[in-house]
This record gives structure tokens, sequence and C-alpha cells, in this order.
């Protein structure tokens, strides 16, 4: 976790400037990941290894830097960037789109870690690597939350921070914003129990990104199909709440009984097809 050239890069800025465009080549993506891995030694240094190994300065970090840098784009903008495309159709080009990014992401996590773990000098730099892959992973998951309530006609009310609250607070339960209480209950800033369920999601989805630090190419082929998988899940579930708890008025082009890429029908999933910890 030692910090290197270039660790003084604005945290939020670069997990923004990732997440930001669907389209950035490889290349491009892993010089801001290690950017990123390098930014994040540095502030986990700063905090202190208490702070960090409990999990706290991960949460504040993402909660307070990251997800108020999450560009989510209002319904207007999604239609005009995927060339008129509505309803379950916009849906699914999101996910689409957020699971190849966080599959890329998994799998260039996945192979630096694996090389490294070939290379016992560099061993110590993995960590800030998987830290850095989590909060891009979690980054691209909100933004898809949140672009999903777009597109189905229920977006979280109230201010840019608030509305990034309310998706984030969605993100760790795994589930779409109830929109019969969402206007009272975001707030500018996660409560306890909010920031302990972000928490306790960021830790998961850290450790499973552990265990992709494997030797040679095994890290970079888990990292990748356990990233889709995850965000794949997540989708499903927060469509079908979604498709269950539309508001009145929203997107005529979403057909509530029409299943789509995820393969969620409308309506709430039953308990065993939640993702449990993706």
């Amino acid at each position: 976790m030692e910090p290197a050239a270039g660790a003084s890069d604005d945290i939020g800025a670069l997990v923004g400037r990732i997440v930001a465009d669907d389209g950035t080549d490889a290349k491009r993506r892993a010089g801001l990941l290690g950017r990123l891995a390098r930014a994040v030694a540095a502030s986990a240094r700063s905090a202190g290894v208490r702070s960090a190994a409990g999990g706290r300065w991960l949460t504040d970090l993402f909660a307070t830097e990251i997800a108020p840098r999450i560009p989510v784009r209002d319904r207007a903008t999604l239609v005009r960037h995927h060339r008129g495309l509505e309803g379950e159709e916009l849906a699914d080009a999101l996910v689409r789109n957020a699971v190849s990014t966080t599959t890329a992401v998994g799998a260039a996590g996945g192979a630096l870690a694996a090389v490294q773990f070939t290379a016992p000098p560099l061993l110590l730099t993995a960590p800030a690597q998987v830290v850095a892959e989590t909060l891009v992973v979690a980054a691209v998951e909100v933004k898809l939350i949140g672009e999903l309530h777009e597109v189905y006609g229920a977006p979280a009310p109230g201010t840019g921070l608030q509305r990034a609250t309310g998706y984030v607070g969605a993100w760790a339960k795994q589930r779409g914003i109830d929109p019969t209480y969402a206007a009272e209950s975001l707030t500018l800033a996660l409560g306890t129990a909010a920031k302990a369920a972000l928490r306790k999601r960021l830790m998961r989805v850290l450790g499973r990104h552990l265990t992709t630090l494997g030797p040679y190419l095994t890290g970079a082929v888990a990292g990748g199909t356990l990233n889709r998988a995850a965000t794949t899940g997540l989708a499903r579930a927060v469509r079908a709440d979604l498709r269950a708890r539309a508001l009145p008025g929203g997107d005529p082009g979403v057909a509530p009984g029409r299943p789509g890429i995820d393969g969620g029908a409308s309506g709430a999933l039953p308990p065993g097809d939640r993702p449990a910890d993706g």
C-alpha cells in the first residue's frame, strides 16, 4: 500500500472518469485504475491501519468522495445517448454496458493481481489494486441503479446529493428505492444504519475480489466472471422492484409484464432469487 507518483490524484474524480464513459478503451481504463490504486494506497495510509482494516475508511471514502461524483444521467439524456431506445430496451442496454464494464474491471484487476502474485516484491501493491477495483465496481453499479430508476420513471427526489445518497443506499440493500417514502427519507448524508449496510456490502465485494489473487491467469478469469454474475444479479433484483413500484405516469415504454435481458419477470423476485452478496 505504498504510495507512488500520482498518489495525490483525486479519488472521486478518477472513479467518476472511469464510470462516466461506457466506451472507455481498455488501455485508458487500465491507466486510470493504476492511478486510482496509487491514490487509494495513499488515502489508506493517511487513514491509519485500524480505520482501513475495519472498513470505516472505505465506507467514508465511497460515501463522501465517490458517490457525489457518480454521473447518473436523466432519462432524456439516456434516450439521446442510446439513439432513441426507451423502456425495457433502454434498460437492457444499460445493464449490458454495466456488466461489460464490471467484467472488464474484474479481469484487469485479476490479471494484474495474478502477475504480482508471481513476483513477491510487488505483492504488497496488490491490495490497493483490489480496493480500487472494488470502488469502481461499486460506482458502476450505483450508476446503473440510478439510471434504471430514471428509465422506469421512478427517479429519487431531492437534490443531486440526496439522490446520490438514495442510490448508494439502494445499492447496499440491492433493491430499488420505494417512491412512497423516498421523498421523506432521503437526506444529505447516510445515517448510522445506512453506513453500516454500505460498509457490509463494500466489504463483501472486497472479499469477492480478493479471491482473484490467484497465480497466472486464474485471477483474470475469476475477476471477470464473478463481477459479471454479481452485476447481472443486482440488475435483475432492482429491475423487478422498479417494475412493481414504478410511479404513475412513468416511462410508457416500460412494459410491466415483459422481461428484459436479465430474465426477470414483472413484480418482486422470490427471496431466493435476490443476490446474496454480489
